[in-house]
């Protein structure tokens, strides 16, 4: 009977309510906010976009149960994820801040038509047999897939481009012919509670879990030991999944007070935790406990153990409290997150007023662990609130650790390392080594794994400020075949002076045996034998021309601190007045290869050393040229 039921609807059930969280979480909670940082939306533009889909999610909350133009709920369904979809893929354009707000407000209104209805006429979809299960399980999914490693680390272009093609999914679940077309109004006989409790129990965990939600987000120390690496991430999948089906469980058990008070008290204690970096990997455990636990009654509560009698009653209550509990409380907490950093203990003391006290009554007196354990985490809050506020908030970052923070964010680490390998053609290419032990007190760790560009260990030392800005602004322009693409969009706020500032800061001290080795580093003597001055030329105007050709230093010109010379006129660096020329391609080879130090001529440490010597050689024979004749 289950396998039965289970293929004439209630996978859809589970279908729709998994896409619909994968859509929220990691589109319009996460992916729609990168894309707007790489499109340069900050500030109060920012404001005014996340403001427009609050709007838009809460007027379509209240006005859906009131729509008779599409009468439909399989209709009214699909046109809510198309709009989903639709918003998602109109963010790949490139917005400016106008249509970002329009883009932002058709993300909230389908979200607030697609929610509505969904819970409003969900027993059509996960039919009449275990649809709390049903419920469950697409909240557990839609959390593990969110989860998933190569889903969760993907650009947000990528994220958007799937979110959207899942509503698509989404419309062709609908076509499938629901066998359910009469829905009960509850599932079994639960306790009543007043709805406006309802709604502020639902309301305070909301808001707790977004505002812990954008302080792991936006804190790398934090985020590191939560959703960082693969392990991470998968345990959290594994525990969301585990915690929807037990929120299931229990709510066919016992009741939506009890769940609400256990999800409560594993995300109030997750917040607490997060207000020492030493209990963080604890937190990282709670954190997705109760925000599953109280993300599947989110959805059970109107669709079936709510008191509404009738359709058009229990799509009233949803409107309500999507609007109040979802979107207002869900912009309460990131605005907690974001003025504060933190989420105070008192506010969860309040919290746990709201949620806990009226149960207290009806069941802790008559459960001495429980209330033992309630009683405790509301006296740990009360001492935790009365800590100085100096000691839980951070002091201002300074630029480099903002430029750090860059770094992370824009996945720099993808292609990067900062990790020069000690006994190896690292140490002469790149710097001296760092001890791993140093390397290892970092939180989190920026050693990387790939390297399809140069190590960055010491890239202060070996680029200066103008040439790493001009490599931000168009890398091929300025460092030949890179693959890099441009970061200029960085540099319409200050994090691209911030992300330069904190490349700058990476170099060590050049130690005695380091600066040796460079100064007996030569081209291999085969180089030099088969050094050609017309392969020379070409990589000369492949990797130099862009800084030694007035053409191609306009835009950095006034910024050098010593103008590039026109190397085709004129003898430079003291190399004309030398008769000798295997000394003077020598001491060319050397600058090439490790830059002049003090000015803005870098290296170009992974050219081989037949390129090296080849430039070298044409290089000479155009200072000879051009050196004056006794």
């Amino acid at each position: 009977m289950l396998r039965s039921d289970w293929r004439k609807s209630g996978w859809q059930g589970a279908s729709l309510v998994a896409i619909t969280y994968v859509y929220f979480l990691i589109f319009a909670q996460f992916a729609f906010l990168k894309r707007l940082a790489s499109l340069g939306v900050a500030g109060t533009h920012l404001t005014a976009v996340m403001a427009a889909m609050a709007a838009g999610g809460i007027l379509l909350s209240l006005i859906t149960p009131r729509v008779r133009i599409w009468p439909s709920p399989n209709l009214r369904l699909r046109i809510g994820l198309c709009a989903s979809g639709a918003a998602a893929f109109l963010s790949l354009l490139p917005l400016g801040p106008a249509a970002s707000i329009a883009v932002s407000f058709l993300i909230g209104s389908g979200l607030g038509l697609l929610t509505v209805t969904l819970v409003t006429h969900l027993r059509q979809w996960t039919g009449n047999r275990f649809p709390l299960l049903i419920i469950g399980l697409g909240t557990g999914v839609g959390y593990l897939v969110c989860n998933l490693p190569p889903f969760f680390a993907a650009s947000a272009e990528a994220q958007a481009a799937t979110a959207g093609l899942l509503c698509l999914a989404g419309v062709c679940v609908t076509l499938w012919p629901a066998s359910i077309t009469q829905e009960d109004a509850k599932i079994s006989p639960q306790p009543a509670l007043p709805f406006i409790r309802v709604v502020a129990c639902f309301a305070a965990l909301v808001w707790l879990d977004s505002a812990a939600f954008f302080i792991i987000q936006n804190t790398p120390d934090l985020k590191a030991d939560t959703w960082h690496g693969s392990l991470h991430l998968g345990i959290n999948g594994l525990l969301h999944l585990g915690a929807a089906l037990a929120s299931a469980w229990l709510l066919s058990r016992r009741s939506l007070s009890f769940v609400l008070s256990v999800s409560f008290i594993a995300l109030g204690f997750a917040c607490l935790l997060l207000l020492d970096p030493h209990h963080v990997a604890l937190a990282s455990i709670f954190y997705p406990i109760g925000v599953s636990l109280y993300s599947v009654a989110l959805v059970a509560y109107p669709a079936l153990l709510g008191p509404a009698t009738s359709t058009a009653e229990r799509g009233r209550q949803a409107g309500w409290l999507y609007a109040i509990a979802g979107w207002f409380g869900s912009a309460m907490g990131i605005g907690m997150g974001q003025n504060l950093g933190y989420v105070p203990p008192l506010f969860v003391l309040v919290a746990g007023a709201v949620i806990l006290v009226p149960w207290l009554f009806n069941f802790l007196l008559q459960r001495k662990r429980e209330l033992a354990l309630t009683v405790a985490m509301l006296l740990a809050a009360f001492y935790l609130d009365r800590i100085p506020l100096a000691a839980r908030v951070s002091p201002p970052l300074s630029q480099v650790e903002r430029g750090r923070r860059v770094y992370i964010s824009e996945g720099c680490i993808n292609c990067h390392t900062q990790f020069v390998r000690p006994n190896s053609p690292d140490v002469l290419m790149w710097g001296p080594t760092e001890p791993l032990q140093e390397l290892r007190q970092e939180r989190p760790l920026l050693i990387g794994n790939r390297r399809q560009g140069p190590d960055l260990a010491e890239v202060g030392g070996r680029r200066s400020t103008v040439w790493l800005k001009a490599h931000f602004y168009d890398p091929p322009e300025v460092s030949g075949a890179s693959i890099m693409p441009s970061y200029a969009f960085l540099f319409r706020d200050e994090r691209g002076d911030d992300l330069v500032s904190y490349l700058e800061s990476l170099h060590g001290s050049d130690t005695p045996q380091h600066l040796i080795s460079e100064g007996n580093w030569h081209p291999s003597s085969s180089a030099i034998a088969t050094a050609n001055a017309h392969d020379g030329e070409r990589d000369f105007q492949r990797h130099c021309a862009t800084c030694h050709e007035a053409g191609g230093r306009t835009r950095w010109e006034a910024h050098f601190k010593r103008l590039p010379p026109d190397l085709s006129v004129g003898p430079y660096f003291h190399l004309a007045s030398s008769d000798d020329d295997a000394q003077r391609r020598d001491r060319l080879a050397h600058i090439v290869k490790f830059g002049i130090p003090g000015t803005d001529m870098p290296g170009h440490e992974y050219l081989s050393d037949n390129e090296i010597a080849s430039i070298s050689r044409w290089l000479s024979q155009i200072i000879a040229q051009s050196s004056p004749k006794p």
